[in-house]
């Protein structure tokens, strides 16, 4: 198809839902964070035909939005596996392929060297319900790759599994996906996700594409409190500038600072909690911030929830940079070939 691009395009609306605009190369991660609410899993519907939507979403140059479900070539994989209860790990491995003409040997073939390849060759006999949540999630990958979509969709794939279950699936999944040759989507909620696997970060709040970048640049400069969070930082607007800062650099006190020039805030302590060898509070403030002590000062100062106290920070210990999450003139970051 002449002029077009290989790749995903995507340019599309989910009514009253999402609106979502960013280019992703192929063999690209693209990782799509945001609040409950935000668009996240109504963008992976759509693009997987589960949801109607309007404008295009360009894979290797054919519109998914023009053709049905099972014809666009995408894998997906959602939180609770959704694997068929009445057939083994492998026969739902092979479906895929089987249901695509592949004679039954070669796709139990296939589908054995998906599971040996996500480390559950050894369970290919078993249902379902005779795995647990980890084993099921790494069936239903090599499910989801044994179709060898051009599109990989992982909504939320890790989400409910044991920490140490998902550190080492975190692992192999990013083993497989630096091999893979077509785009990846992952919705997650957990920055490490986002930090170590995806090439391109896209930024939902409120159904709209609130920034796109890399990790580096995404976490390093949030524009969304959300994302201030889940990457450990605090985030302030002032005008058309953003201000960010650790909550190491946080200073809290009962009376209100005086001296040098700072940045300042009143607000009560919401939670107090164990973070590392320190003490971290979240203070509801305009807007809302955390902050880590010693668990020497937070016993000094009585810190509870309902303590009113403030909050100041030295002007030295932000970072400063511009509100405005605008892409560039020619369009839309893009995710690079990895």
């Amino acid at each position: 198809m002449s002029g077009t691009r290989a790749g995903l395009e995507v340019r599309l609306e989910v009514p009253g839902r999402v609106q979502a605009s960013f280019d992703a190369a192929p063999g690209a991660v693209v990782a799509v964070i945001g609040p409950n609410g935000a668009g996240k899993s109504s963008l992976v519907r759509a693009l997987a035909g589960l949801a109607p939507a309007s404008g295009h979403a360009r894979l290797d140059g054919a519109d998914l939005l023009d053709l049905p479900a099972r014809e666009r070539g995408v894998g997906l994989v959602f939180q609770g596996q959704l694997l068929f209860p009445h057939l083994t790990a492998l026969d739902n491995v092979a479906f895929g392929p089987r249901a695509r003409g592949v004679p039954r040997s070669e796709a139990d073939a296939e589908a054995r060297t998906w599971l040996d390849r996500l480390g559950v060759g050894d369970l290919a006999d078993r249902r379902p319900r005779r795995l647990s949540g980890g084993q099921a999630q790494r069936v239903a990958i090599a499910r989801a790759l044994a179709t060898h979509p051009r599109l990989l969709l992982l909504d939320e794939p890790l989400t409910g599994l044991d920490v140490r279950v998902a550190m080492a699936l975190r692992i192999e999944l990013g083993r497989h996906l630096a091999s893979y040759d077509g785009v990846t989507l992952l919705v997650t909620h957990h920055a490490i996700d986002a930090l170590t696997l995806a090439d391109l970060v896209v930024v939902l709040d409120r159904g709209r594409v609130a920034q796109v970048g890399t990790p580096a640049e995404v976490s390093q400069r949030p524009r969304t409190e959300h994302v201030a969070r889940l990457v450990g930082l605090n985030v302030v607007r002032h005008g058309e500038e953003l201000v960010s800062f650790t909550p190491r650099a946080v200073n809290v006190s009962l009376e209100q600072p005086v001296g040098s020039p700072r940045l300042r805030w009143r607000g009560a302590v919401a939670d107090v909690s164990p973070h590392g060898d320190a003490v971290r509070l979240l203070v509801t403030a305009d807007p809302d911030l955390i902050a880590d002590v010693t668990p020497a000062a937070a016993t000094e100062l009585g810190l509870a929830p309902g303590r009113e106290v403030w909050l100041s920070v030295k002007a030295t210990s932000v970072r400063r940079y511009a509100a405005s999450a605008g892409a560039p003139a020619d369009g839309p970051p893009t995710a690079p070939s990895t």
